[in-house]
């Protein structure tokens, strides 16, 4: 095996690859490797690469008896199934769908009666400090309130509830709640628009939203109960009656007739109300993808295959026990806040951490110093988050991780999109002091749970690889017509065999379904994930009994096609993310170009101030010779753009679509309200 240390020097540089219309060039070389740390073998669930491969084998030979011995180990059931796999109809696969169970009853009553009834399950820290502790059985009897309440509103089994709600123990007790009750809950992120809130109420039908007068973000108050009343007064909402309001500030709300304060809802409620048993395949939640283009998708989760998977990946990803402290800094608006938050930490008996601010107040060092402050373990956050932390502690030392003690912690975990070789190097060094395994998760929206990642105590890490697919998860990288592709050669992540937390359809629309992610081009029962992959054509990682691992390249739209080249715009991004001593965050896309066909345009966020005027060409022509150096010549970007930040969401995420609009010269005409800094788009159309 081949290891290096964590200060060795190398760099991604050229690497061949095949080229042709249904391939992407891998540009990127990454031969740093970091063997699992004895401290993260000794005593965990999968302990070395050896009990790694017994599991895949084991679920390789026996898909059926694989899934179903674990269902039935880690899952309460009301009827237990027969049937594991029904997959008589492609791709609508159906899990364990004779069987009968409820999730509330296996995040919550499952505890009662075991240690881990008085275990504290959610340390909750409020956006202005203040902590909160809440025990299993106190939250059981919480989440047994809120479903009485949402029952006396005539609300059950079958019925739709919008969650619009803050940070808080509040969404997870709706979202279990409704669980409990057999109500499908579909959560939207509290930073989007009236617009974007009316279009999933309608879609889905929804007869209540939940949601608070008000949240706290940022030592503000932003409104939620106010938008709330305008998306039902946009029209198309008439199914909704009733409006269920935590009040989270003191401040003044106007309230309406179908309006109910959580004061009231409550007021006389029983801490008793026994969990409805609902089919293995009965919707959990649904819940929305991006709506800036189209139709928003409301991707449907089932209830068994949905829970199980999210209780495994926590066993496994993140090696749990008994008295860690777990810390997912997800919102719940995210599939990330659904599995890892409220479902997969609960199921799992798991005390967590819960958040209701942002990492960068009062200052930038509030990550770390939550950390320190309530021992966190396990800490899950993603790139994005990391990248702007970087560059606030470089630019304050007293925001820097070195300043907080964090010897609590055993694993670090990331989320969202792929970290940057450097970005995965520091936050190795300076938040896990060397020590702790970084788990890379691959995994979205429709896949339930993670799909591609180390293992902490089996799998050797490689800076920027998600690495390997989990025992179960047949992926493979293949061309546009489902052939697969030497490693080496990038092309399309597709994972070839169904799983259980697996989407069951797009809401209302199974064509869309079926187009979007089962193309008939492939035979319509493989997977389409939308990403680009590369396998690393050695075994650099390995002692030669796997296959290489797995790096994403980014999504298949976002591939760029220069003079016949196809590369993706994550490599671009790393190399000039390796820049350190400038760049702090880099997002690549395309855009037209007579030339080349397309051509490369990177908006850069710098460590320094932001540059104008003839400093600007100036550090834009040495990044793109930087970029010419890294990679070569025709990964030079055409366009460099400097801003203060980059577009992202409230929740970190990275608003591509619109950096292709500003890229193009194009009419913003999407919503930004979710934009945590709408004044950078003017500075981000400045060509240097």
């Amino acid at each position: 095996m081949t290891t290096a240390t964590p200060t060795a020097p190398a760099q991604p540089h050229a690497a061949p690859a095949a080229s042709g219309a249904s391939t992407i060039e891998s540009v990127l070389v990454e031969n740093r490797v970091f063997p699992p740390p004895a401290r993260a073998r000794d005593g965990a669930r999968v302990a070395g690469i050896e009990a790694y491969r017994a599991l895949r084998q084991e679920a390789e030979s026996d898909p059926d008896a694989f899934w179903a011995t674990r269902a039935r180990e880690l899952l309460t059931w009301d009827t237990p199934f027969t049937r594991t796999l029904d997959d008589s109809d492609p791709p609508f696969f159906r899990w364990f769908d004779d069987g009968m169970l409820n999730a509330s009853a296996n995040c919550l009553d499952r505890h009662i009666g075991t240690p881990v009834e008085d275990k504290t399950a959610i340390v909750f820290e409020a956006d202005d400090g203040a902590v909160t502790q809440v025990s299993y059985r106190e939250l059981l009897e919480r989440v047994g309130r809120f479903a009485n309440a949402l029952k006396a509103q005539g609300i059950g089994k079958g019925d739709r509830v919008i969650v619009y709600l803050p940070m808080t123990v509040e969404g997870v007790v709706a979202m279990q709640a409704c669980a409990r009750i057999g109500a499908t809950h579909s959560v939207v992120f509290g930073g989007f628009s009236a617009k974007a809130l009316q279009e999933r109420i309608i879609d889905i039908g929804a007869v209540a939203v939940v949601t608070a007068n008000f949240q706290k973000r940022g030592g503000k108050e932003l409104p939620l109960k106010s938008i709330v009343d305008e998306a039902l007064a946009m029209g198309g909402c008439d199914a909704v009656k009733t409006v269920l309001v935590y009040e989270r500030t003191p401040t003044a709300w106007t309230r309406n007739d179908r309006d109910i304060p959580f004061g009231e809802a409550l007021a006389g409620q029983s801490a008793d109300c026994p969990p409805v048993p609902v089919e293995a395949e009965h919707p959990l939640f649904v819940l929305y993808t991006s709506g800036s283009t189209g139709k928003p998708k409301g991707v449907q989760h089932s209830t068994a295959g949905y829970l199980l998977w999210a209780r495994m990946t926590m066993d496994w990803t993140f090696d749990l026990r008994p008295d860690d402290v777990f810390w997912c800094t997800a919102d719940i608006g995210w599939i990330t806040g659904h599995t890892y938050v409220a479902y997969g930490p609960l199921a799992a008996g798991a005390t967590q951490v819960v958040f209701e601010g942002i990492p960068t107040y009062p200052n930038a060092g509030r990550f770390w110093q939550m950390i320190e402050r309530h021992k966190v373990s396990i800490f899950y956050t993603a790139p994005t988050a990391i990248r702007s932390l970087i560059k606030a502690a470089e630019a304050d030392a007293q925001s820097h991780p070195d300043r907080s003690d964090l010897s609590s912690l055993r694993i670090l975990g990331t989320v969202g999109e792929p970290i940057n070789p450097e970005a995965w190097m520091w936050y190795h060094k300076h938040v896990g002091g060397e020590r702790c395994p970084v788990v890379d998760t691959f995994w979205q929206t429709e896949t339930g749970g993670h799909v591609i990642t180390p293992l902490p105590g089996a799998t050797p890490l490689v800076p920027g690889s998600c690495t390997l697919p989990l025992p179960g998860i047949d992926a493979a990288i293949v061309d546009e017509t489902g052939n697969e592709l030497p490693d080496g050669t990038g092309g399309m992540l597709v994972i070839r065999k169904p799983w259980p937390s697996m989407i069951r359809t797009i809401w209302g629309d199974p064509e869309r379904f079926k187009k979007s992610y089962f193309p008939a081009e492939m035979g319509g029962s493989v997977y389409l994930a939308g990403d680009g992959a590369v396998r690393s054509a050695g075994t650099a990682a390995m002692d030669g009994a796997d296959r290489g691992y797995f790096r994403i390249t980014g999504r298949i739209d976002d591939v760029l096609n220069i003079s016949g080249h196809r590369m993706g715009t994550m490599e671009i991004e790393s190399a000039l993310v390796s820049k350190t001593d400038l760049v702090a965050e880099a997002a690549v896309v395309g855009r037209p170009d007579e030339l080349t066909g397309e051509a490369i345009c990177a908006f850069v966020v710098l460590k320094g101030p932001r540059p104008t005027g003839d400093a600007a060409k100036a550090l834009a022509k040495e990044l793109r010779d930087w970029v010419a150096k890294e990679i070569g010549p025709i990964a030079k970007p055409k366009d460099i753009r400097f801003g203060e930040n980059l577009p992202k969401t409230r929740s970190g995420k990275i608003m591509r679509r619109l950096l292709r609009n500003i890229a193009r010269g194009e009419a913003i005409t999407q919503d930004t309200s979710t934009l945590e800094n709408p004044a950078i788009l003017e500075q981000l159309g400045e060509v240097n």
